[in-house]
């Protein structure tokens, strides 16, 4: 069951769940979602593995960063990128209370692309964020289309729901990814 952007604002307010929200988004949210911003682009410029015990994230090199005065990036036919939010999320560790009278519950963030991304054949990747993760959220894009895709920076491009979990977990996120880090060039022990 999906929260509300105005439950989320309030949530928000309690438990800091995402950081630098866009003034639309705090003066005037807009149905279940609320809309993340591309703040970082990169690509990655060797191959990765992924194996039983280890793994090898790929080497990246930054494209674009609206904190460096970016402003637009070009995604030709058949490109693939990563893309970093603006914003950053908080996920609770623990149980919140969501509603007074209804058992606390961990929060898990889901992430759907914005609509004007798939009218365009922009393809988006993305993944569940675990309770305990904090950090920039990072995602893949594609251009599947026949024409060159231009966004920029700073520009709503994903929708983010928190949905309850129900039941409890073993463990909260401990990855090596918490706090933004979008790729590493190294090899690692997966845990």
């Amino acid at each position: 069951m999906p929260i509300s952007a105005l439950k989320l604002l309030e949530l928000n307010r309690k438990y800091n769940l995402i950081e630098n929200l866009s003034e639309r988004e705090l003066e005037n949210p807009e149905g279940v979602g609320t809309d993340l911003r591309v703040g970082e682009v990169y690509q990655a410029t060797e191959p990765g593995f992924l194996g039983i015990d280890e793994r090898h994230t790929p080497e990246i090199k930054k494209m674009a960063d609206i904190k460096e005065g970016d402003k637009k990036v070009v995604l030709n036919p058949g490109a693939y990128v990563l893309v970093k939010t603006i914003e950053r999320v908080n996920i609770p560790s623990e149980k919140i209370t969501l509603e007074k009278w209804k058992p606390a519950r961990y929060l898990m963030p889901v992430v759907y692309p914005r609509s004007t991304l798939q009218r365009c054949g922009i393809a988006l990747f993305r993944t569940k964020t675990d309770p305990g993760y904090s950090g920039e959220l990072t995602f893949g894009l594609a251009n599947l289309g026949k024409q060159k895709f231009t966004f920029e920076l700073g520009a709503r491009m994903f929708n983010i729901v928190f949905e309850p979990v129900i039941g409890d977990i073993r463990r909260v996120y401990s990855g090596q990814h918490n706090d933004g880090r979008v790729s590493g060039g190294v090899t690692e022990f997966q845990n």
